[in-house]
């Protein structure tokens, strides 16, 4: 994974796993890498691992069962989808708008923009 530098590492981390559950690559009620695994895995130290879970866990998104590890919640992924959406509309849609403005790029262009996406990253 590589890291940005305009957001803390930690909640990249967090996003990613969102996007996981999203994805379907951890299903609800399955149990998720360890914070050792995961830490190795995306070379960072445990402590950042546990932090991204911590905010999760606060999210709801995911829980721990003592001594077992963790696990997507039951409704994890719509509260990932809740999750994410929310800081995209906080935090990236803010900058999206302020580079549309500034390209002089009308809003009804979006569409296309967006249909043509979707079409070249089709599964």
């Amino acid at each position: 994974m590589n890291f940005a530098n305009n957001q803390a590492i930690y909640l990249q981390i967090a996003e990613e796993i969102c996007s996981y559950i999203l994805l379907k690559k951890w299903a609800q009620e399955e149990r998720i890498p360890s914070i050792r695994e995961l830490s190795v895995q995306l070379e960072v130290n445990p402590n950042t691992i546990l932090r991204s879970f911590d905010t999760l866990q606060n999210e709801g998104i995911i829980y721990n069962k003592r001594g077992i590890g963790y696990f997507v919640s039951a409704d994890g992924m719509e509260k990932a989808k809740i999750y994410l959406k929310q800081k995209f509309t906080d935090e990236d849609m803010p900058q999206f708008f302020k580079r549309m403005n500034l390209l002089s790029i009308p809003f009804n262009e979006l569409e296309t923009y967006y249909k043509k996406f979707i079409n070249k990253n089709k599964n």
